[in-house]
């Protein structure tokens, strides 16, 4: 007979999920009420505030998506784009990739500004492809590259494309609650994200914020969303700002109780703080990866705080290394993915599991990984260099 499933304590420092506060956990076992309920409403329009902050804007629109965040970057495409559009997408890894499976199948032709893996999206070659194909109508690029640890600069990006008079569609799921982030200083009109990294909740929401200028586009399309279930038409009269909701789907009850305690977990911490904190635990990290002599794959300038990807060093079983740290240390980081498969791990450290614990554990756990397979490592000269930036 199957019997109830407990799963072991891990620390999560994959790409994701990330560590769950206790503080969410106990938010998910609060009593279920309906998805209709006065009460739940309430919480609704909290969770929506919260978001705002969360997202830097005030755009009305602005809500958890009942699915991942891959379910978000479908929501945003398919409402903003029609069959016969063209959009430029930034790749620079695997999620600019899955941006232009997106395009291509609302209909709509993706024009592909292309730059290697571990780099930032190049301004000058978006600037090429907005003047090649003036007829574009939006660009759309991954503000913090999961796959690469690569953070393009936003700010830049979108006021080459306003300059155009194009939308803005940016990828946030790795960097909200992370790094800095301000949908509306920065022009940007539709933005996704996730709950499993930065902001520390479970897995299974994908919050989203789309500007008036979205909006106006969503409202004024010549043919019905092709997703019922993501139509922004419908989910608007569910989220809107009364209390006489039109009923749409069952929300996620309790995992939107456990989005709403993470959120005014950041909203206490304050947004610039958690920036700060996820920057200086990932200092501390870097100094120790590189007295420990391995290398980070992005230029630091350029680099994630929130997501290293760590070279593997020479005639080591990246696979084994991994499931060495799970079996013995129960500590999960990532492996690679696409061009950068077999060559790097993925270390994640985003929100509850950016912390100086972690940070040790995890430089002394894969040292003295490396070091039993021998690696030409040094585990204690990178404890030592991350101690020297926590006591500075």
């Amino acid at each position: 007979m199957i019997q109830s499933f407990y799963p072991p304590q891990r620390t999560l420092m994959g790409p994701g999920p990330s560590d769950v506060s206790p503080r969410v956990l106990a938010a998910l076992s609060r009593p279920t009420i309906g998805h209709l309920d006065p009460q739940f409403i309430t919480l609704m329009d909290e969770i929506k505030e919260l978001l705002q902050y969360a997202f830097k804007t005030r755009n009305e629109l602005t809500l958890p998506v009942s699915a991942p965040g891959s379910a978000g970057m479908e929501a945003v495409f398919t409402n903003l784009l029609e069959p016969g559009d063209k959009i430029i997408v930034c790749q620079n890894g695997v999620f600019g990739g899955r941006m232009k499976e997106n395009v291509e199948r609302c209909g709509a032709t993706a024009v592909m500004v292309q730059d290697d893996w571990g780099k930032p999206v190049d301004p000058q070659k978006l600037e090429h492809a907005l003047r090649a194909n003036p007829d574009a109508m939006a660009v759309a690029f991954v503000h913090a590259e999961t796959s690469t640890g690569v953070r393009s600069d936003a700010r830049h990006l979108c006021a080459l494309a306003h300059e155009f008079d194009c939308l803005v569609i940016v990828d946030a799921v790795t960097s909200l609650a992370g790094i800095e982030l301000r949908v509306d200083d920065w022009g940007i009109d539709a933005i996704y994200s996730g709950t499993q990294k930065c902001l520390s909740c479970v897995p299974g929401l994908s919050p989203v914020s789309f500007s008036e200028r979205a909006v106006q586009r969503i409202s004024q399309r010549r043919q019905r969303v092709q997703s019922w279930f993501l139509d922004m038409n419908l989910i608007m009269d569910y989220w809107g700002g009364d209390a006489r909701r039109s009923y749409h789907h069952t929300a996620p009850v309790n995992a939107l109780y456990a989005l709403h305690e993470s959120l005014v977990m950041v909203q206490e911490e304050g947004l610039e703080a958690a920036w700060a904190r996820h920057q200086h635990h990932h200092d501390a990290l870097a100094a120790g990866f590189s007295a420990m002599g391995l290398g980070l794959v992005v230029d630091a300038q350029a680099r994630l705080p929130q997501l290293n990807a760590v070279e593997i060093p020479a005639g080591i079983d990246e696979a084994l290394v991994r499931r060495q740290l799970l079996q013995a240390w129960n500590l999960e980081i990532g492996a690679g993915l696409g061009s950068l498969a077999g060559k790097v791990w993925r270390v994640g450290l985003m929100g509850h599991a950016a912390n100086q614990t972690n940070v040790l554990l995890c430089l002394s756990a894969l040292g003295s990984t490396l070091q039993s397979m021998g690696a030409a490592v040094k585990p204690e000269a990178a404890i030592e260099a991350a101690q020297e930036i926590y006591a500075a």
